[in-house]
């Protein structure tokens, strides 16, 4: 496994520990919003809503209920979102080693 997946396979880690309130939160600088614009994530990859879907493993479903507004990602969620915003290319790199 390259480097580059293992690093992002760590990072995701830590990043759900400190959504769900189990990190020292002394020990990170990171904000997650309480609020993510997922209609505009997926727009700005051109992607649809299946193969955003497929791509990084949400329900289609679910994905509408978020882009509509009914619903909003909970924590680890919207922590993963926003790596797939900042660095979608390594995020599929590491799905796919997985």
């Amino acid at each position: 496994m390259s480097k580059v997946a293992d690093s992002i396979r760590r990072g995701l880690k830590e990043a759900v520990s400190y959504a769900e309130g189990k990190a020292d939160e002394r020990a990170y600088r990171i904000h997650v919003p309480q609020k993510i614009d997922v209609k505009a994530i997926r727009t700005r990859l051109d992607m649809t809503q299946e193969e955003f879907a497929g791509r990084f493993g949400f329900s289609v479903k679910t994905l509408r209920h978020w882009e509509q507004g009914s619903r909003q990602p909970e924590g680890p969620t919207r922590a993963y979102l926003l790596v797939i915003e900042r660095a979608p290319n390594a995020v599929q790199k590491a799905l796919q080693a997985a």
